[in-house]
């Protein structure tokens, strides 16, 4: 059998899609790693998995996979590249809620990442605490965007220097994404992050999402944001009539494919 699949990004944080909507068929870990491999496969940040919702009012259902076969919440970018790759604003079910899309009047894809959960259990975190400022060296701030996130403020050389460390900090029962950013001006920020599972991105959807709520909370940064990463800027708005968080930016179709699938005994995680 083979799988067909598409390559899409969104600020160089990159992703291979696959339809299921229409005929279910496993994924398993072995095969999910060699697609996300940059070497001996297609390369992505992400592997994402496309079957039919679950849940009234839901366009599709959306599972991201990282490249060590563990599951994501959500993942801003990718939700983008899922929206416009079916076009017609779809609603996203995803393990963080419902999330719908929205395309602006310039083309960009946009897309409401629902609330962010501010309690030390709802992050998760390993015991009661403040989330404002974690008992960490550089004091970050902790949220969780369907995924947990934590931002540091005091620039963004942590990253890549400690990020692989932080992430399985035993503070983070559920690992954590780990954003490390500079403040630029009040609606401008600069933005790196290593992803639980996949390491130093060129972008990061929720990570940015969590970067302005978490400066907000901090009162460095407007409700309005402009994040700047490697591979580009997101505009991040954190609505204060319901509390949602708003995502803009690009999304890219690369390129689509065929790939073997080698069947296996069991399934997971891709059953």
């Amino acid at each position: 059998m083979m799988i067909r699949f598409h390559k899409m990004q969104g600020l160089g944080n990159d992703f291979v899609i696959i339809d299921r909507r229409h005929k279910h068929f496993d994924v398993p870990l072995h095969t999910m790693s060699l697609l996300c491999d940059r070497r001996f496969g297609v390369g992505c940040d992400q592997l994402v998995l496309l079957d039919p919702p679950d849940r009234d009012g839901a366009t599709v259902r959306v599972s991201f996979f990282n490249p060590d076969g563990s599951e994501a919440g959500a993942c801003g970018n990718a939700s983008r590249c899922v929206a416009a790759l079916l076009g017609e604003a779809p609603v996203l079910e995803t393990r963080a809620g419902l999330l719908p899309s929205f395309i602006t009047p310039e083309g960009e894809i946009g897309v409401d990442m629902g609330p962010p959960a501010l309690d030390w259990q709802d992050v998760p975190l390993a015991r009661p605490m403040e989330t404002l400022e974690l008992p960490l060296s550089g004091s970050p701030a902790a949220c969780s965007m369907g995924n947990p996130h934590a931002t540091f403020f005091d620039g963004m050389e942590r990253a890549e220097r400690d990020g692989a460390a932080l992430e399985r900090d035993p503070l983070f029962p559920e690992r954590a994404n780990i954003g490390c950013a500079e403040i630029v001006a009040r609606d401008h920020v600069r933005l790196r992050v290593w992803e639980r599972g996949a390491g130093l991105t060129l972008a990061c959807g929720s990570g940015a999402c969590a970067a302005v709520v978490n400066g907000v909370r901090r009162s460095l940064l407007d409700r309005g944001c402009r994040v700047e990463m490697d591979g580009g800027s997101l505009r991040i708005h954190w609505r204060e009539a319901d509390n949602h968080v708003l995502m803009i930016g690009p999304a890219t179709h690369v390129f689509e494919g065929l790939w073997p699938a080698v069947p296996t005994e069991g399934a997971k995680p891709g059953a």
